[in-house]
């Protein structure tokens, strides 16, 4: 067993830092580069794309962070875990193998972990009684059947663990938490056992600090200006070690900070009651997290304490819940909000007379209460404000009223209260909402699958 591992964060959703994985080989010694591609507006993106191509469907720049770091994972051992398969990890595999064979690469084994796409199984799904009620609502599922466009279990780290046992240098995953990518190679390497909830909380836990990439180690920090170099921000490590202690820290010579309170910052997002922070693998109590600075950049987590996991997987869908349209003018001095407020009127009035109906509608103003939604700042005196950005949005049923809509925000500029500026991109244009669909499912009706492939 090795005295400790360390594990380095290298994406923090699709479109971070490009160079950020590449530099977690290149800049300083680590075993592992973990990546987290997907959120949940993620995986219905992807479903679209792989609907205009079946060979899409993933985050294909997984495949410039493999090509720069082939020569790392191939002569100094470093393996690579990622949901970047998406809903496609397959595709997502044959790139890699592409890749591979055209650097002359041989020797190298790539995971796949898929069987969490439930969409094509739906409708047996649902005749075998798992009716995957919205956990907010109450509905079934069936509801908006025909309107989904995704539907994946959230897997923990098991198939991930599976897959390195088997030699992976390379695993690409579909829909896991975010959390599993970094507690595999935990488990894995020190063997841990998956009954011992202690330690998989543990490993939940590290992976939930680095799961955000450069956002626990000074990037989108309250304290933001006692970062001192966020130009080449160093992305998060954690140097784990086999008794369930570990600590979080950064390659040396490079900008970002890690301390007491950009971890704890980090531990306060996205978690609902902190003692029982749930996954497939455990439920982790962060109540019971221990932190100290442990030098400069570096600051220890031990003490954690952990629950068994519940019986069900979380299911993450999503479906078309009708259009929504966007814009935007700017108004300028004198009585720049009077003459914005005007405007949002006479669009929505506009829209009444010609028979368009909403389903809700939002004026905004930008620069004003855009970010704190307070109405009550129209009330005070605004008539030496400079300037402020109107924005309309509007959601319906029918793209092609949103698109005739769309043909009343430029004549308003000839039409309404004068000083409009910053129009451009030409008629705003309708489309589709997203909607988010949470539910639970039975562990036993969903069954994860490593396939493993030899370069």
């Amino acid at each position: 067993m090795k005295e400790f591992i360390r594990i380095a964060s290298g994406q923090g959703f699709w479109g971070d830092l490009p160079d950020a994985p590449v530099e977690q080989v290149k800049r300083g010694d680590i075993d592992y580069l973990v990546m987290d591609y997907l959120a949940e507006v993620t995986m219905s993106i992807m479903q679209k794309q792989r609907m205009k191509n079946e060979n899409h469907g993933y985050a294909r720049d997984f495949v410039n962070v493999i090509e720069g770091t082939l020569d790392e994972i191939k002569h100094k051992g470093v393996k690579v875990i990622s949901n970047a398969g998406g809903v496609n990890p397959v595709a997502c595999k044959d790139a890699i193998v592409k890749l591979a064979n055209e650097k002359g690469y041989t020797g190298l084994k790539v995971a796949v972990v898929d069987g969490d796409d439930i969409l094509p199984d739906l409708d047996s799904i649902i005749a075998d009684g798992h009716e995957l009620k919205n956990m907010e609502t109450g509905e079934p599922i069936s509801t908006v059947k025909d309107e989904l466009l995704s539907a994946n279990v959230y897997f923990g780290c098991r198939p991930i663990v599976e897959a390195l046992e088997t030699g992976a240098d390379i695993v690409i995953t579909g829909r896991v938490t975010d959390t599993g990518l970094t507690l595999a190679p935990m488990a894995f390497e020190f063997g841990w056992d998956f009954g011992d909830y202690d330690l998989m909380s543990t490993g939940t836990i590290a992976g939930h600090i680095i799961e955000c990439g450069g956002q626990v180690s000074g990037g989108n920090f309250t304290d933001w200006e006692k970062v001192e170099d966020f130009v080449d921000i160093g992305f998060p490590i954690i140097e784990a070690h086999p008794d369930g202690s570990f600590y979080v820290t950064k390659h040396e010579n490079t900008g970002g900070l890690v301390s007491e309170m950009t971890v704890k910052e980090q531990l306060l997002y996205e978690i609902g009651d902190p003692a029982s922070y749930i996954t497939p693998d455990c439920i982790a109590d962060f109540s019971t997290i221990q932190i100290e600075q442990d030098g400069e950049n570096r600051v220890k987590v031990w003490g954690i304490k952990g629950k068994p996991d519940t019986p069900t997987y979380k299911i993450s869908a999503s479906y078309i819940d009708g259009y929504k349209l966007s814009s935007t003018l700017v108004y300028s001095w004198p009585d720049a909000v009077k003459k914005a407020r005007a405007a949002g009127e006479i669009l929505l009035k506009r829209a009444e007379k010609l028979g368009i109906q909403f389903r809700d509608t939002n004026i905004e103003f930008v620069g004003l209460n855009a970010c704190n939604e307070d109405m009550d700042e129209l009330k005070r005196d605004l008539s030496e404000l400079n300037e402020v950005q109107l924005r309309v949005s509007v959601h319906a049923d029918s793209r092609e009223d949103l698109n005739r809509f769309g043909k009343e925000i430029a004549p308003l500029i000839l039409t309404g209260p004068s000083g409009v500026t910053g129009f451009a991109g030409g008629r705003p244009k309708a489309s589709e909402v997203l909607a988010y669909w949470p539910a639970l499912m039975d562990k036993k009706a969903a069954t994860p699958r490593v396939t493993v492939y030899d370069i």
